[in-house]
């Protein structure tokens, strides 16, 4: 369910992006929530970029987990057979 939000804008600001939405044949809102929509879904893949990098780290500096990757392995490469 979407969530009525109030913004106040500077004069300047909210006519360069009306300007923006009208050139995209849409309306101001419509244009901040695909702008925020956007910047949302940034936000959450940087933050599972950054859970990964966390990953990395602890894997690169944990004698467990070394031990796991060598055990688990790594893939073979594709035979030319196939």
């Amino acid at each position: 369910m979407a969530h009525p939000v109030s913004v106040r804008l500077d004069d300047d600001v909210q006519s360069t992006l009306e300007t923006a939405a009208k050139q995209r044949g849409i309306g101001l809102s419509t244009y901040l929530r695909e702008l925020a929509s956007a910047e949302a879904k940034r936000v959450r893949r940087e933050r599972i970029r950054e859970q990964s990098r966390a990953v990395g780290r602890h894997a690169a500096s944990s004698q467990d987990a070394q031990s796991f990757y060598e055990d688990w392995g790594m893939p073979s490469p594709l035979s030319d057979a196939q």
